[in-house]
């Protein structure tokens, strides 16, 4: 049985049908899914519509034994008392039950001083963040320097790196411009998320859309590698956004040919372990 840890449901986009629950329950049960994380999606730039946090823990409370629930804020939202207002809001979300946080996806750099304000309140909660990376939105460069400053700033909390911002550099050649693409051909030595995942616990990944894919497609012998030497900080997720989209995450770590031990952990152990459940 395989655990998502990124799924969204609802209406995301004016260009995609909505993703019912049922149809996303459904969708669980045609794939062996016993669990999902639905994420709230909650910065205006991001999506067409809003997904907010009080709808994904609700739903989550709905069925405990199928959704984890998560929340998240914009660090631009409204609030009081300078850093103890993201706090207040993380702890209310807390409170309701949220065992994670994500996906962060507002337009700014990773390490803007809004963006660590939140990252403290998760810290204080012990909630992992989920990070979306691009060229747009928790930006940084080719050599991830804004990351490492988060990793740094809160080695006790583990951010999840997601979205071509975070896979691009998987490689080393990877160039600027590159950030917000899927870049082809063989990974070459020396890319930051190499040096990143090697050097900080606290960062770990997970696989999901086709940044991740294309992450370890693009060059299968590296892929493997790369999925062997840290399947201890790798979850297996989709991004399954809308009814019909085409998933090649099923078939991904076969045709990676990862040993047993490595496909055990990363389709449902670390996620078990990560959220405590």
């Amino acid at each position: 049985m395989l655990i998502d840890t990124q799924v969204h449901v609802g209406l995301l986009y004016d260009r995609y049908p909505p993703l019912t629950p049922k149809m996303l329950l459904d969708w669980m049960d045609a794939n062996d899914i016993a669990m999902s994380a639905p994420l709230p999606l909650e910065s205006p730039e991001a999506v067409s519509y809003y997904i907010t946090s009080f709808e994904m823990i609700a739903l989550a409370k709905e069925h405990p034994d199928r959704f984890l629930p998560f929340c998240v804020m914009d660090p631009r939202m409204s609030t009081s008392g300078a850093k103890e207002g993201p706090r207040n809001v993380i702890r209310r979300y807390v409170e309701m039950g949220a065992v994670g946080f994500g996906e962060v996806i507002p337009p700014l750099p990773i390490d803007h001083p809004l963006q660590m304000d939140v990252f403290a309140a998760c810290d204080e909660f012990r909630l992992p963040v989920v990070l979306h990376m691009d060229s747009q939105y928790c930006t940084d460069n080719p050599n991830l320097d804004g990351l490492e400053r988060v990793l740094r700033a809160f080695p006790s909390s583990v951010f999840i790196g997601h979205g071509p911002g975070f896979w691009a550099p998987i490689s080393g050649d990877v160039t600027e411009a590159q950030m917000g693409a899927y870049p082809k051909g063989p990974v070459r030595s020396g890319g930051a998320v190499e040096r990143l995942m090697t050097t900080y616990a606290n960062l770990w990944a997970d696989l999901s859309a086709g940044s991740g894919h294309n992450a370890i497609a693009r060059d299968w012998e590296h892929g493997k590698g790369f999925l062997e030497r840290h399947h201890r900080k790798l979850l297996f997720a989709t991004d399954y956004l809308y009814p019909g989209q085409p998933i090649p995450h099923f078939e991904m770590l076969a045709e990676a040919g990862v040993s047993t031990a490595a496909r055990e952990r990363i389709e449902s152990a670390n996620a078990r372990e990560l959220f405590r459940f």
